[in-house]
């Protein structure tokens, strides 16, 4: 066991009277018996309960999540508006003390801030309508990922002892997160700041608490100040496309003596990246920075956090990227099909969930240096004919 914040936290091994699965009036029941047995007076175990009930519409949206199999063009251009530019740019000025206020505190800059208080919540407007509590207990009843939602219910739990969680009234999103830039329980008291100064943690209200709470986590996960996280680049048609993806960092300089340039000014001298093709060696490239994967511990997706890294750069006054001419992907029957050729390779490719994440990018890459393909981690109809 282990003290965060005040709150005791169990692992599962240690726990094992609320098994996830089974009835849903046993698996409550255990939770508030384990909440006593951490030390919670009894009345307010009863009253944070109270009322609890299983939500099939979190389940469902736990199962769908199909945003995530677009492509980063289709993605960002779904999602990075005129109008959400317009909007970033005008918080930027009425917010801009807060901004700079992260800046010097945690290193963290306003781009960043602003692209995932756009992403996530369309800065403030839409936050979710899930009651979290149900939201926590359901998904920590469900045997999917049980390790990462029962923590967050004892996280509730310690928020309402605090008086900065409502069990009835809080809501947010299907999957817990909770505010402005959607942050779970426990990302709230690790990393909770009170930065309108009104002595609580408010981030669903509290434009300041959300950004500095935000920009504290980030921190937390390593951010580094003063450092670039994403940069669009210009890469030669000879380059070895099997250098290239997350799994591959060089520093700078070499990547430079190889033809890599950035497009809108030099590569960060001193640095190691990562040439980055979301769309294979005919699409956009990028170099990723060290920062630029602190945010995959915001969210886990690919293409989230390309766009999302991609639109802190826009909020900081860089052009629009030129998406080149990628070659056609694969739909997703044929990426699912893609992904049961690859696990019977022996590839982990996370699932065959039909969305390219990393582990996918990760393993086609080495089938396509296998076949004597352009090793660039961009799946194509030609790669999966020949598999």
């Amino acid at each position: 066991m282990r003290f965060i914040a005040g709150l005791i936290l169990f692992s599962m091994s240690a726990h094992s009277a609320a098994a996830c699965g089974g009835s849903f009036d046993t698996f409550l029941r255990d939770m508030k018996d384990e909440a006593r047995k951490i030390g919670y007076p009894a009345k307010i175990v009863d009253d944070f309960f109270s009322g609890v009930r299983q939500d099939g519409k979190v389940l469902k949206a736990d199962r769908a999540q199909g945003i995530f199999r677009k492509d980063f063009i289709e993605f960002s251009q779904a999602v990075i508006s005129k109008n959400r530019l317009q909007n970033g740019r005008r918080n930027a000025e009425k917010y801009g003390s807060v901004f700079a206020r992260a800046a010097r505190d945690y290193g963290v800059p306003r781009g960043v801030l602003l692209a995932f208080w756009a992403l996530e919540t369309d800065f403030g407007a839409v936050q979710g309508d899930f009651n979290t509590l149900n939201a926590l207990v359901t998904l920590a009843h469900d045997c999917r990922r049980p390790e990462l939602f029962r923590p967050q219910v004892f996280a509730a739990l310690e928020l309402y002892s605090k008086g900065d969680f409502d069990p009835r009234r809080t809501t947010g999103a299907w999957a817990g997160e909770i505010g402005q830039v959607q942050m779970l329980p426990d990302d709230i008291l690790r990393n909770g700041v009170d930065g309108d100064g009104d002595g609580h943690v408010t981030p669903k209200t509290s434009v300041a608490d959300a950004l500095m709470s935000g920009a504290n986590m980030l921190h937390g996960l390593g951010w580094r100040k003063n450092e670039p996280w994403l940069q669009e680049i210009i890469v030669p048609d000879g380059l070895d496309w099997s250098l290239t993806g997350l799994n591959h960092d060089l520093p700078s300089d070499r990547w430079q003596a190889m033809g890599v340039r950035g497009r809108a000014g030099d590569l960060a001298k001193g640095l190691s990246g990562s040439v980055l093709l979301p769309m294979g060696r005919k699409g956009p490239a990028f170099m990723a920075y060290p920062n630029f994967r602190v945010l995959f511990e915001w969210n886990q997706s690919f293409v989230y956090v390309t766009t999302a890294a991609y639109f802190a750069t826009r909020m900081e006054g860089e052009p629009v990227f030129v998406p080149g001419n990628p070659e056609p992907g694969l739909d997703l029957a044929a990426m699912k099909r893609l992904q049961e050729r690859l696990q019977a390779r022996g590839h982990d490719v996370g699932g065959v969930d039909g969305i390219l994440g990393e582990k996918t990018r990760e393993a086609v890459q080495i089938e396509q240096g296998r076949l004597g393909l352009p090793a660039d981690a961009w799946p194509t109809r030609a790669l999966l004919d020949r598999l």
